[in-house]
């Protein structure tokens, strides 16, 4: 079953051209990350899987609804959002930061949100001992599981992850790769992961999209990729791999 279909998008601001009559499907529980120069458009197209901005043309389907159609915020409450350094709020705790998301769903019951936040914390390999803290006094990598957490209370069958390693050092960006697919493999979920990191791209992903220019430089699996790489820009690519 598709969780996500784009059929011929285009985006562009001003004259600048972001993505480029892009066509792609994502199925149920695949892990799906996507790979491209700054500037090629991975990032726009999170943003319009997730509603938050609409293309100049075509169609974008989550779970089979057109988002022309959805309700936007209920949309983005049933899908997960990780960026890089942000996305937690330094005033509240991390135990908030994460009850926060059933709060504004309309779950009020604070010893229940605070049990699932509980639950949550332990399940991306952090200590209850975390839930009184701020976020400042968590490292990078623990900042980033409690993110992980904050997005996984919304139950979300899609979780939308934006280079969520890349500020992190290589010790504890391995250790969290390794959670992230165990997590993935666990909950069933569908994981569209953006990164600049060509090794991330193929430890990851069960296929590899590659973007150049707001197009499909290649879409396929990462043994595919490396065995036979589409053109130059993608065998230059993983060179490094």
């Amino acid at each position: 079953m598709e969780m996500i279909r784009l059929e011929h998008v285009s985006k562009s601001f001003g004259t600048q051209k972001v993505l480029d009559d892009l066509s792609l499907s994502v199925n149920e529980g695949e892990f799906l990350t996507v790979i491209g120069r700054s500037g090629c458009g991975k990032t726009t197209m999170l943003r319009l899987i997730n509603g938050l901005q609409k293309p100049d043309s075509g169609d974008v389907y989550v779970e089979g609804l057109n988002i022309k159609d959805a309700d936007l915020i209920a949309l983005r409450r049933r899908t997960g959002y990780v960026i890089q350094n942000k996305g937690l709020f330094p005033h509240m705790t991390v135990e908030k930061n994460i009850s926060y998301v059933p709060v504004i769903s309309g779950h009020k019951n604070k010893e229940e949100n605070r049990r699932k936040a509980i639950r949550l914390l332990k399940l991306v390999g952090l200590d209850e001992s975390m839930a009184d803290r701020y976020p400042s006094e968590l490292s990078g990598g623990q900042q980033q599981r409690v993110g992980i957490a904050q997005a996984l209370a919304a139950e979300a069958k899609l979780l939308l992850m934006d280079e969520p390693f890349g500020a992190l050092d290589e010790i504890t960006k391995r250790a969290m790769q390794d959670e992230m697919l165990a997590l993935q493999e666990k909950l069933h979920m569908t994981v569209v992961f953006i990164t600049h990191d060509i090794r991330e791209a193929m430890k990851l992903g069960d296929r590899v999209l590659v973007m150049e220019q707001g197009r499909i430089a290649q879409l396929d699996t990462p043994e595919m990729i490396r065995r036979h790489p589409a053109d130059a820009f993608v065998r230059e690519l993983t060179a490094s791999d």
